[in-house]
């Protein structure tokens, strides 16, 4: 912007200079070329998110730690095996990677295609004619020439363009970040689920043994009288349905181990046995505050870079019914001339009727720009969202694990003195039996809330974006 100029100043009349002018000219082509830099991530969150939202300084759930978020989470489970199977599922082997691989790889071919149009390209021609008979001009030749043509980037079009494919670029590995991520993440929560099957099926096996002996207990007690046969009927009862609930398990404990074994790229053939107990939760973790999360997630990146392709490609779109300008120069010769021949050319393509296609490219990109910033939006607030949510059932489930810790003991006390009046004919069986049930489905219980407190944890720190990888 020129000053303004002062009032009593004279104006000269006098011609710029042909350098003058020549500067000038130079000066606005370069400030044409360059294209202007894609937003920040605050103003991208700003028009991301509605007026009416605003991210707190803390997490409004209970958060006994806020500093700064941790890498290497696999390792704080304490669980050698955990470690080897996250380990080899994230191997350049697994084929649930090599997808994502290629896409990176693509992505990157696609960013190098589209920044080799700011480069002139270079060509390298040549013929070989020959003519044969008794004329004068039979005999051979050849000539060679080297071309080179550049279309020159004078409004940032093109550039416009390689800045887009470097932004999916980006986007693209930071979605293969994220993929890795979760598949460690999926892979953890796989072998706590195998685990609490394989607790599950051990408890499930128990209750038909302890039925076991009670059928052969009641049957042996109606035969003296002591009991009726309604009794019998009972306990085998019990026991057909007990029978039915192992297989149940030991189908799911069999299905867990294969989803497992497909995570981590093996053959499907439910040989992951799982642990002999589940381990104890971590301590509490610092979880950072909410403005972290925008540049540790990766998902988050990944959309904000989408964000700002699409800002370029809206550029290259709208400096289309620009005018471009082309230069090109050619240099030969042949054995006949035995001597050298250039040329320089430019050109210029400047559209002056397009039938409405390239004010179609522009409403397309603008289009696709404002998707892209509402997309942005919607992971934003999911990200939150997964993280309140862990935060708050850190707490919640910690205290189900002790209700139903001294749910367990309490219903096997129960179930002892149920025991011990039975004996002595003070109770009917089925008294027993129920007694037997509560126990045995709070200890069903406490298993559970044991592996989805260990699964939340692990959701925590995925919602957080910690690296199951020590940082480097």
């Amino acid at each position: 912007m020129s000053r303004t100029q002062h009032p009593g100043a004279p104006i000269s009349k006098r011609p710029a200079s042909v350098p003058a002018v020549a500067t000038s000219a130079l000066a606005l082509l370069l400030s044409a070329c360059a294209t202007a830099p894609a937003p920040e991530t605050p103003q991208i969150v700003e028009e991301a998110l509605p007026e009416t939202t605003q991210i707190p300084l803390e997490w409004t759930a209970p958060a006994d730690d806020t500093g700064q978020v941790d890498d290497g989470w696999i390792e704080s489970f304490g669980d050698p095996e955990l470690v080897a199977l996250v380990e080899e599922a994230v191997s350049e082997q697994n084929p649930n990677l090599r997808v994502l691989s290629a896409q990176v790889d693509r992505a990157a071919g696609l960013a190098r295609q589209a920044g080799s149009a700011l480069k002139p390209t270079v060509a390298l021609g040549g013929d070989i004619s020959e003519t044969s008979g008794n004329t004068v001009a039979s005999g051979s030749g050849y000539g060679v020439g080297v071309g080179v043509s550049w279309e020159v980037d004078v409004w940032g079009k093109v550039r416009a363009g390689a800045s887009a494919a470097d932004e999916n670029l980006r986007a693209t590995v930071a979605d293969f970040a994220f993929a890795r991520q979760s598949l460690a993440a999926n892979v953890a929560k796989g072998w706590f689920l195998a685990t609490e099957l394989k607790m599950q099926t051990e408890l499930a096996q128990e209750t038909v043994d302890i039925l076991t002996e009670s059928v052969a207990l009641v049957t042996a007690k109606e035969k003296v009288g002591q009991v009726s046969m309604q009794d019998v009927h009972l306990v085998q009862a019990d026991l057909a349905s007990a029978e039915d609930a192992l297989r149940q398990v030991e189908g799911g404990r069999q299905q867990a181990a294969r989803s497992l074994e497909i995570l981590m790229g093996r053959y499907p053939a439910a040989e992951v046995d799982g642990a002999d107990e589940l381990i104890a939760v971590p301590p509490p973790i610092p979880v950072g505050i909410p403005a972290d999360i925008l540049e540790r997630r990766p998902d988050l990146v990944a959309a904000e870079r989408r964000v700002a392709s699409t800002f370029y490609l809206s550029e290259e779109a709208r400096l289309a019914k620009l005018p471009s300008f082309t230069l090109s120069a050619g240099v030969g010769g042949n054995n006949s001339l035995d001597a050298f021949v250039g040329n320089l050319a430019a050109g210029l393509f400047a559209p002056l009727y397009t039938g409405g296609a390239l004010e179609g490219q522009v409403e397309v990109a603008n289009a696709d720009q404002k998707a892209a910033i509402a997309a942005y939006g919607t992971t934003i607030l999911t990200a939150f969202e997964e993280v309140e949510t862990s935060l708050t059932n850190e707490d919640l489930f910690a205290q189900r694990e002790a209700f139903l810790a001294s749910a367990v003991d309490n219903n096997f006390k129960a179930y002892e003195m149920a025991l011990a009046q039975y004996d002595v004919g003070k109770i009917d069986l089925l008294s027993v039996l129920q007694m037997q049930s509560r126990w045995l489905g709070a200890r069903i219980g406490l298993i559970r809330i044991q592996n989805e407190r260990l699964a939340q944890r692990v959701n925590l720190h995925l919602a957080l974006g910690g690296s199951f990888e020590e940082e480097r």
